[in-house]
């Protein structure tokens, strides 16, 4: 059987990031992928020009009657949105003890545009994240999340707080290497990729949910980092572009 994971995000109607990246990442290492969709966004490969959230009452339905069906072995969040989401989602994982949870901490799109309410960071840190393994922001997200500026002490400082590892990624650096950094209670590791010549839309969302399916798989957290990394960065160099905006990671 194919490991059985539940995705939680937003829709990208032009296919490179969202719920379109999540299924593909996650067929692409042998998963099967079943969705609870958060909001529908207006974007495009160059950036996002608003969102509409889903009904919570809506989303809590589904998710009942999925879990009527399936057993889950990982669970994988995206976009939020609203703080009622947030807490229907806490809610949510109450129902899965023990399932690893990857959560992604979508504050904008790589393209630029807002996906998120003013008051979403605060309620992701104290309702959501604490439920976590893991958290895989950027650098602009960490840095929002946790109030400081270095990679370090944003790690420390999210670590700290919610107890869930994070996992800072370095793509927003004007480096020529990308260094991400993985603080936990077991301290940090770090690792080194090339940077590759394009801007990339969904590598967020693909990187997050390579790591859920590799959790779902069995794999200990600091494996499916790393492994999980590594299919993204073969996923980034067979990128295409699609229209006028950011490469699209091919995910197979």
């Amino acid at each position: 059987m194919k490991t059985n994971i539940l995705v939680i995000a937003g829709h990208d109607p032009s296919g490179g990031a969202g719920i379109h990246a999540d299924i593909e990442a996650i067929r692409a290492l042998g998963g099967f992928a079943s969705t609870l969709i958060t909001g529908l966004t207006v974007q495009n490969s160059q950036n996002v020009r608003g969102f509409r959230l889903t009904d919570v009452d809506l989303l809590r339905q589904q998710a009942a009657t999925l879990l009527e069906d399936y057993d889950y072995q990982a669970v994988k969040i995206g976009m939020t949105g609203s703080v009622a989401i947030i807490g229907f989602i806490a809610e949510l994982l109450q129902q899965l003890p023990g399932v690893p949870v990857v959560l992604d901490p979508v504050l904008a799109a790589e393209a630029g545009g807002s996906l998120a309410s003013e008051s979403l960071a605060e309620a992701m840190l104290e309702r959501l994240a604490p439920h976590c393994d893991i958290m895989t922001p950027n650098l602009p997200e960490a840095q929002a999340l946790s109030g400081q500026v270095s990679v370090a002490d944003c790690g420390g400082e999210l670590v700290k707080r919610t107890g869930c590892a994070t996992l800072i990624t370095g793509t927003h650096d004007a480096t020529d290497q990308v260094t991400n950094h993985l603080f936990s209670a077991d301290g940090e590791q770090q690792w080194n990729w090339e940077r590759l010549p394009h801007s990339y839309h969904g590598s967020g969302c693909t990187l997050a949910s390579s790591i859920a399916c590799l959790r779902g798989r069995g794999e200990s957290l600091a494996n499916a980092v790393a492994d999980g990394q590594a299919h993204v960065d073969r996923f980034l160099r067979n990128a295409f572009r699609p229209g006028q905006g950011q490469h699209v990671p091919d995910r197979r």
